[in-house]
């Protein structure tokens, strides 16, 4: 059972080589969700921009930001989705390509290929942490946006589907390294991460969790990421959650903790 790590290029590139992954994650969320307003339209509702800007967002996934809130949109807003993986930005494409607004584009973040000082606004939802180089991310960032250019960059805390990395740990130890986040980019540490290279910075928190019922959607979920489950053990994997969620009266809590910095771009770095 390997320890494959979050930011591991290799990782992320089999993790989103297309959509099914994150599909049968954002699944999970979009059934068992206790918040009704979705996480997207809070995204949405915190970007603070003029009637006509310039957006990047990278890490697009799906496009799935945009299609939540495809009507709510102003038609002086330009962005390009981007994403490291092909797959991904060809699937944000047939979901918005016919929308004469988005353009597409594959682009890792450490080195953005766009000339300096040409988007108002910048968006990383849910992605920074599978950045190897968060500084060097962070500087072509801060490069790419125009003087007083906005950043918001979404992320979970430490606590964030705790109870997952318990349930994983109570059936086999090795599956432990599955919470170890510490180091990356958190609710708790992302604040300093930013703060080289931008200013105003506010954190908003978006409350929610799990309440998972169907024992199929949960062991789904968990083998769709990091973890590597042999065959041969996975009938017993499906029994102990199934047995796991029993015990909890047919309920799986599951804690969420994400929540979004706004920030905004320094005049100087030193």
């Amino acid at each position: 059972m390997p320890n494959a790590k979050i930011d591991d290029p290799q990782y992320v590139e089999r993790q989103y080589r297309d959509a099914s992954n994150l599909k049968t994650r954002l699944g999970l969320h979009e059934r068992f969700s206790v918040n009704p307003y979705g996480w997207q339209r809070w995204v949405f509702d915190q970007l603070n921009l003029p009637p006509a800007c310039r957006i990047l967002e990278l890490g697009c996934g799906a496009g799935t930001l945009w299609l939540e809130n495809l009507e709510r949109l102003p038609a002086g807003w330009e962005v390009t989705l981007s994403d490291f993986s092909a797959g991904m930005v060809d699937e944000a494409s047939r979901n918005l390509g016919k929308h004469a607004q988005f353009q597409f584009k594959v682009i890792d973040v450490q080195s953005i290929p766009y000339e300096s000082e040409i988007f108002d606004a910048v968006i990383a939802n849910h992605m920074l942490y599978h950045v190897p180089d968060k500084s060097a991310a962070l500087a072509e960032i801060w490069r790419a946006l125009k003087p007083a250019g906005r950043f918001y960059a979404s992320t979970g805390g430490k606590r964030h589907l705790g109870e997952i990395a318990d349930l994983l740990s109570k059936f086999d130890l090795e599956l432990s390294f599955w919470g170890n986040r510490t180091d990356s980019f958190l609710l708790e540490n992302g604040e300093v991460q930013l703060s080289e290279w931008f200013t105003g910075i506010r954190l908003a928190r978006y409350e929610d969790a799990l309440e998972v019922t169907d024992v199929t959607a949960l062991v789904d979920y968990i083998l769709s990421g990091r973890v590597d489950i042999p065959a041969e053990r996975l009938p017993r994997f499906r029994e102990f959650v199934a047995h796991e969620v029993e015990t909890h009266g047919g309920v799986f809590h599951i804690t969420k903790d994400s929540g979004l910095f706004a920030s905004v771009r320094k005049e100087k770095v030193e």
